[in-house]
């Protein structure tokens, strides 16, 4: 067994000193020297992902040589001069069968360059991909991609979620056109981590209505977010001030107080709410719901899985432009549908609309406002009817008199 030598500092810099600070230990301009380095590397693509040539095998057909060389070129970060090879490929061996490969390639080199337009640009190439060869497995890979294009560009909760709504669609893609694909189960998860976003926005839209005391509002938002995300990795905390919000409106909301009260014991039983919500329906003098089994494993398999952020996470995501989407469930269905916010309370429903006092239902009332087209089957109703264009009111109102016009001078008649 060779012996180990232990190395000391010393030994590296010869004017070490152990009491002496890091700091001291260096010289400003080394330290500026090195730290310069350390960006130059970064920005040279030192860590660049190595690209995954699908074709291995080893010939030496032209095609199979613009293809091996436009992918050198992508990996060391020459994507312009990568894409003309590609391009010289597609439009010289029309036959290939690099042909599929090198247009993914196209797609890929754009993706990697990870600038705005790049990635627009990617996404198209992508879906030009899925256009031309729907029935490859790459397909799949590209729907996934061009899901991470908008996902790479969300930012937090309180900013513009315009990228979050385009990436939930995208997943959502994948999960319905390629359900069988290896992408699917990656897919189902950004779905989670997107929609934690977008329930994260409603939760703090509805924090700041709850502290303005509009309850009506924030009882709108956190109902539409109850329902749509149940998912949500506080959505037992937006169903406490659900029911706090609607308990605040009056005692005609007591049934939909009840019923979000409820659900907390009944969805979430490992919430720290349970036991609040228990007694605030036994005063209410409603009966309390049992635990459903599968929410029990569920928040079991989550708490086992759960990720608690330290200090150097809590002070670095500060600075970070993309959102946490770490506290995001690991388990469950994603919702299927895109979310809509719901209608607030306090406006009137269409006439006939269900006012059953059910969470989810408007209230009874309103006017409707439907156009509706029909055929008309006779036609002497033109004829008969007066002018649908001349209002009631011009039609029963009597016609003023018009002030007569002064009689014009006659000239003087001369005499003979």
């Amino acid at each position: 067994m060779v012996p180990m030598k232990v190395v000391r500092m010393k030994d590296i810099l010869p004017n070490w000193r152990g009491d002496a600070p890091v700091a001291r230990r260096l010289r400003p301009g080394a330290l500026v020297v090195l730290c310069l380095a350390v960006v130059a590397l970064v920005a040279t693509g030192c860590g660049r992902k190595k690209y995954d040539n699908p074709i291995t095998k080893d010939t030496l057909q032209p095609d199979k040589v613009l293809f091996d060389k436009a992918i050198a070129d992508m990996e060391k970060g020459r994507y312009e001069v990568a894409r003309i090879t590609l391009n010289t490929l597609i439009n010289t061996y029309d036959s290939s069968e690099y042909l599929a490969k090198a247009k993914l390639a196209i797609a890929d080199s754009w993706f990697r360059e990870g600038t705005t337009a790049a990635l627009a640009q990617a996404e198209v190439e992508y879906k030009d991909f899925i256009l031309f060869y729907p029935t490859m497995e790459e397909s799949a890979e590209a729907q996934e991609k061009v899901c991470m294009i908008h996902y790479n560009q969300m930012e937090k909760p309180d900013r513009d979620t315009v990228h979050a709504y385009r990436a939930e669609m995208e997943c959502r893609e994948v999960l319905t056109r390629f359900p069988n694909s290896s992408f699917a189960p990656r897919a189902e998860q950004l779905l989670r981590n997107i929609q934690e976003v977008q329930a994260q926005h409603e939760y703090n839209v509805a924090d700041t209505y709850t502290r303005k005391g509009n309850f009506n509002a924030a009882a709108n938002r956190l109902q539409g977010l109850t329902d749509h995300f149940p998912l949500f990795s506080a959505a037992d905390d937006a169903l406490w001030q659900l029911a706090d919000s609607y308990s605040k409106m009056g005692d005609r909301f007591e049934e939909r107080t009840a019923a979000a009260l409820s659900r907390i014991v009944k969805d979430y039983p490992l919430s720290e709410w349970v036991d609040p919500a228990k007694q605030r329906l036994t005063a209410m003098n409603r009966p309390i719901p049992e635990a459903d089994p599968t929410a029990l494993a569920r928040m079991k398999y989550e708490q086992e899985n759960s990720w608690t952020p330290g200090t150097w996470d809590k002070m670095w995501g500060i600075f970070k432009g993309s959102p946490e989407v770490r506290m995001a469930a690991k388990s469950g269905t994603p919702a299927a549908n895109v979310f809509q916010a719901t209608i607030p309370l306090s406006v009137p429903s269409a006439a006939g609309a269900g006012g059953s006092g059910t969470p989810g239902t408007p209230p009874a009332g309103g006017v409707s406002a439907d156009v509706t087209v029909s055929t008309v089957g006779d036609s002497s109703a033109l004829d008969t009817q007066p002018d649908a264009r001349l209002s009631r009111q011009n039609q029963e109102q009597p016609q003023q008199p018009q002030p007569a016009k002064p009689a014009a001078p006659q000239p003087p008649r001369q005499e003979e």
